[in-house]
C-alpha cells in the first residue's frame, strides 16, 4: 500500500499551499546608497531601466533617498519595512505637551472673553448714549 508523498507532507493537495509564501527582500545600507546614486546619475530614459534590472519600484528610491538625505543610511543595514516608528516620548514630553495644548485652549478662550466683553462694553455705551439722547429730544 503506497500512498502519495504529498498527503504525508502537508495534507491533502487541496489543504496546500500550491507555491510557498515569498521572502521579504532585504537590501544593505550600501547596496542602497549605491541604487540611489546610480538612479540620479542616470540620464532620462535610462531610470526604469535601472529599476527593471534590479527588480525596484520607484516607491524604494524614493523612500532610500528620503533616509540618505535624513542621514539614516549612513552606515545601518537598514531594512525598510513601512513608515519610520515615531521616537518614544518621556513622560515629561508628554505632560509638557499636554499643558501646552491646554495653554493654547486657554488662550483662545481668553481671547473670546475679551472680545465679548469689548462688544459688551461698545453695547453698553451705545445705550446710554442712545437712552441720552432720547431724554433730550423729550420735552
Amino acid at each position: 500500500m503506497e500512498s502519495d508523498s504529498r498527503e504525508h507532507a502537508g495534507g491533502s493537495p487541496s489543504q496546500r499551499d500550491p507555491a510557498p509564501r515569498p521572502s521579504r527582500r532585504v537590501f544593505s545600507a550600501a547596496y542602497k546608497l549605491r541604487i540611489v546614486t546610480e538612479y540620479e546619475n542616470a540620464p532620462h530614459g535610462e531610470k526604469g531601466a535601472i529599476l527593471r534590472r534590479e527588480g525596484l519600484f520607484s516607491s524604494h528610491l524614493v523612500e532610500w533617498t528620503r533616509a540618505r538625505d535624513a542621514g539614516a543610511l549612513g552606515g545601518t543595514s537598514g531594512v525598510v519595512r513601512g513608515p519610520e516608528k515615531k521616537p518614544v516620548k518621556s513622560a515629561e514630553q508628554i505632560e509638557l505637551e499636554k499643558l501646552r495644548r491646554e495653554n493654547q485652549r486657554l488662550k483662545a478662550r481668553l481671547a473670546t472673553t475679551e472680545t465679548a466683553l469689548d462688544i459688551m462694553g461698545k453695547a453698553r455705551a451705545l445705550l446710554e448714549q442712545v437712552s441720552e439722547s432720547a431724554d433730550i429730544d423729550r420735552p
